[in-house]
């Protein structure tokens, strides 16, 4: 049974989070912007260079996503209050459990507006282009790549992100050999940039028939896709183009024309490609966009020294480098290796529950 005096103590705690953040936030900043970009949009003649427009437009979409969340913040801390008064007249159970679900709801939005304050760098806010590949150990690898993949599909669901794919390589037997994913949405880079890593996981290998207990390792990286007003050269002289037919699962489903599209940047070594399309041009600019994004992800690397030790100085995809451990026998249990948080809830973290094991991460790494 609720108790009025616990909900009012919840409350006291989320009104004193609340009144942190909000003198954070940049809810008078972003309203204003947002007016003078929307009254520079109505004037004539704003519209007759559309593709100049692109950088505003996408500004705008941040700003009004950002807008909405802060008054749905505001707007569920007022409802808090109104049920406060009522439930302190009148201690109903109906009233003290709808008290209870605001209060939930309003702890929940603090949570994820605090998150979206350590989100601070410019690429933060940008579409994330996330590969998945296996280590060695055949089809048991490749088949927990798969599971990975499936993992951050379904993480994308519940978060209401737009996931597309652009390259996929299925193993021969089971699994995947690679995959390059697209993920739209608000902050989907500074959310996701914390999974780049090696990723290992122990079990009972459904691929052994004497049921032994087998470790598997996929690497995960994550890019920030760029943005139209940030210029990345690319020299025509410092690639090679490779074209080839799209794999698939066979029959109908594979691709008759060489659409497929390989672009190996010689200076750096980088590889990317991508067959999602039809058609080879459409496949080599966006192939062309992942590399200029990794490009674009190498120099930021660079540039943070006291990230040295980030993932892209990695060994190898194996034993000591991994940055969560997905544990499944002799007991269950995800650990995140870098700021130690764990999870006894492995199949829901698997199905797609990563808020929480993300939080943690990013509070570790950018919560000062």
């Amino acid at each position: 049974m609720l108790q009025f005096s616990d909900l009012k103590s919840k409350a006291a705690n989320c009104n004193k989070k609340f009144i942190s953040l909000w003198g954070r936030l940049d809810h008078s900043q972003c309203k204003e912007r947002l007016e003078e970009i929307e009254h520079d949009l109505s004037k004539p003649g704003a519209w007759d260079k559309p593709d100049e427009l692109t950088p505003v437009l996408r500004e705008k979409s941040i700003l009004e996503e950002k807008v909405a969340s802060y008054e749905a913040l505001s707007s569920t801390k007022s409802d808090v209050e109104e049920w406060l008064i009522l439930a302190a007249e009148d201690q109903d159970q109906e009233i003290l459990e709808t008290l209870s679900e605001i209060l939930t709801k309003l702890s929940n939005l603090i949570e994820q507006t605090e998150l979206a304050t350590l989100l601070s760098n410019p690429e933060d806010k940008s579409t994330a282009i996330l590969e998945i590949h296996p280590g060695a150990g055949g089809v048991e690898a490749q088949d927990w790549a798969e599971m990975l993949l499936r993992m951050y599909m379904r993480w994308c669901e519940k978060r209401n992100w737009q996931a597309s794919y652009l390259d996929l390589q299925p193993g021969d037997e089971a699994g995947i050999k690679s995959v390059t994913i697209q993920v739209k949405g608000l902050y989907a880079y500074g959310f996701m940039k914390g999974e780049a890593g090696i990723h290992r996981l122990i079990r009972i290998s459904p691929y052994d028939a004497s049921g032994r207990r087998h470790t598997s390792f996929a690497s995960v990286d994550v890019y920030p896709e760029i943005s139209h007003d940030i210029e990345i050269e690319v020299k025509d002289d410092d690639i090679r183009l490779d074209v080839f037919r799209a794999s698939g699962p066979g029959g109908q489903h594979v691709n008759k024309t060489n659409s497929a599209v390989r672009i190996t940047h010689l200076p750096t070594n980088i590889v990317v490609q991508c067959q999602n399309e039809k058609s080879q041009l459409k496949n080599k600019e966006t192939a062309m966009k992942v590399l200029k994004s990794r490009l674009y992800e190498q120099e930021l690397k660079r540039q943070e020294e006291s990230k040295k030790a980030d993932y892209s100085s990695k060994d190898s995809i194996a034993w000591g480098s991994q940055i969560k451990t997905y544990t499944l026998q002799p007991y269950r249990l995800v650990k995140d290796h870098r700021c130690g948080a764990e999870d006894g809830n492995v199949d829901a973290v698997l199905d797609g529950e990563l808020d929480d094991l993300v939080r943690n991460y990013l509070l570790h790494a950018y919560g000062g």
